[in-house]
């Protein structure tokens, strides 16, 4: 028998339960691993609250690094004792063993060690993608990145920092304000005293943006696109405040023909050599010391409720890892 923290309905953190769960043997196509940390994100808030529904009971969790324990019928790739990490899901890392769709899972290089691993894989992949692939940042452009100090944030700072951007980055306090500016973050802006609007357009004699990227959702939307220049784009991924309201799509035309896009990191490793590409390119700026993983927090997985309320009252910074 093995545990998982699971949940039997939505609601706040109180609904995450610590509990036996059967694990099956692994099938054609998939491994079962032993899973050694779990990484923290906000869309696992989604998950429990269901704002992104999932079939309950649900174990919950996107993230996760461990070691391959048994492999299934027709695996090739992969064999028992391979270090393996995940960051695309599906649903259900929040568990001491799981058995995995090796589709989902990439092996770990030796330079990147387990906790590591389980901090970078889901917040790098959409790293890389939010700079390459949904908006290709070039040596030159000024970008906006909200929530600078957190887990995607930190990340999206040193390696925008280091394709040439200049970086502005939103955050909640001064200390967070030192903690972007040291990876990579050039004008760090504490929103609870300044308008960063009035600032974007300061910094950039009036001109605007090529892209923001904002996590935030609905308190930062409208402000997001009045930081933009003309066909500016703005790249909107998560909805930390809430979900935006209904958008009349002719304010795109008005305010300078911009573009708004809504992806999701499955979307863009849909496909095993999409995944591997992603994986191999966030590997190589890890082991060159070009993006450094900050892991401020740690909990036992079974204190996941503990983490939930810490990340949602904004107390976290950088990432967050459950060890099992």
């Amino acid at each position: 028998m093995s545990r998982a923290i699971r949940i039997h309905e939505t609601g706040g953190p109180e609904v995450l339960r610590w509990e036996d769960v059967e694990i099956g043997r692994p099938g054609a196509g998939e491994v079962r691993l032993r899973q050694t940390a779990v990484g923290l994100n906000y869309i696992d808030t989604y998950h429990r609250t269901g704002a992104y529904p999932a079939e309950l009971p649900a174990v919950l969790g996107m993230e996760a690094a461990g070691v391959v324990e048994e492999v299934g019928p027709t695996v090739s790739e992969f064999q028992v004792g391979d270090r393996v990490a995940y960051g695309s899901g599906p649903l259900g890392a929040y568990a001491e063993e799981r058995v995995m769709p090796v589709r989902s899972i990439v092996k770990l290089p030796d330079a990147v060690e387990d906790r590591q691993a389980a901090a970078l894989m889901l917040k790098g992949m959409t790293t890389r993608y939010l700079l390459r692939d949904a908006y290709e940042v070039e040596r030159g452009d000024t970008i906006l990145v909200h929530a600078a100090a957190g887990g995607v944030g930190l990340i999206l700072c040193q390696w925008a920092k280091h394709l040439g951007a200049t970086v502005i980055g939103t955050v909640g306090s001064d200390e967070k304000a030192a903690l972007a500016q040291a990876h990579g973050c050039d004008h760090p802006i504490v929103h609870r005293r300044e308008n960063f609007v009035e600032r974007v357009r300061e910094l950039t004699g009036g001109e605007g943006l090529p892209v923001v990227y904002d996590s935030v959702g609905r308190d930062t939307f409208t402000s997001s696109l009045e930081c933009l220049r003309l066909r500016g784009t703005l790249v909107f991924f998560g909805q930390s405040s809430g979900p935006v309201p209904p958008f009349n799509l002719g304010e795109l035309g008005a305010r300078g023909s911009l573009y708004v896009t809504r992806p999701s990191l499955m979307h863009y490793v849909a496909r095993r050599d999409e995944l591997l590409a992603n994986a191999a390119d966030l590997f190589d700026v890890v082991e060159k010391g070009v993006v450094k993983i900050q892991i401020n927090q740690t909990y036992p997985l079974e204190e996941a409720a503990q983490a939930h309320r810490d990340l949602e009252a904004r107390k976290t910074t950088g990432s967050t890892v459950l060890t099992v």
